[in-house]
């Protein structure tokens, strides 16, 4: 029986040893990866070799395909911990903006009424 082990990059490894570090449950640590892998196909070459201007155009790339505000947060925030965490520059995130989601939670405390 001829099993191959998948061959994990260096750069993806240490991104998972960060998440470990911090803890990070398992679905977040999907998330994430799934983040820097969709990120690194659309810019069609490693992530690691990005510009402030392409996360900016990868945000309205996102956003042209019509990806819910929770998703393009989630995205961000992976995308976000990567830059910031695993490579330690901060500064390439500083076009990427979160998109404000109001739910029907906020609405509902917003008009709930105090007893008394």
């Amino acid at each position: 029986m001829n099993t191959t082990t998948p061959v994990i990059s260096p750069l993806r490894q240490r991104m998972i040893e960060d998440m470990r570090m911090r803890k990070l449950a398992p679905k977040t640590q999907i998330g994430y990866i799934r983040a820097v892998r969709h990120f690194a196909g659309y810019l069609g070459r490693s992530p690691d070799q990005a510009s402030a201007e392409d996360l900016r155009r990868y945000q309205l790339h996102c956003v042209d395909r019509g990806v819910s505000p929770i998703t393009l947060n989630a995205t961000i925030t992976g995308l976000k911990f990567f830059f910031e965490v695993t490579l330690g520059r901060a500064e390439l995130m500083a076009k990427m903006r979160p998109v404000r989601v109001i739910g029907a939670s906020r609405r509902s405390r917003s008009t709930r009424r105090l007893p008394g």
